[in-house]
C-alpha cells in the first residue's frame, strides 16, 4: 500500500471538502525528518516539496492534493 498519495482536486472537490476552512502551515526551506501517527491530508498552495520515504522520492507541487498515511516515515527538502 503506498504511503503517499498524490491527486489533482477539481475546484468543487476542494470546496466539498472544506479545505479553505483548513489552517495554513507555512515552512521555510529546510531540511526534515518526519513521521505521521495518523493519515494526513494538505492541498499545497505554493512552491514545491521533495519528500524522501522507503517508496523513493516523491515531488510534490503546487496544486497538489496529498495524503500521508499513518506510519509513513520521511524526510521533506
Amino acid at each position: 500500500m503506498k504511503k503517499i498519495l498524490i491527486e489533482k482536486l477539481s475546484g468543487s472537490e476542494i470546496e466539498k471538502r472544506g479545505v479553505s476552512n483548513w489552517p495554513v502551515w507555512e515552512k521555510e526551506r529546510s531540511r526534515f525528518d518526519w513521521e505521521y501517527s495518523g493519515d494526513e491530508e494538505c492541498l499545497i498552495l505554493e512552491g514545491e516539496v521533495i519528500v524522501e520515504s522507503s517508496e523513493g522520492n516523491v515531488l510534490i507541487r503546487k496544486g497538489d492534493f496529498v495524503t500521508f498515511k499513518e506510519g509513513l516515515k520521511c524526510v521533506g527538502t
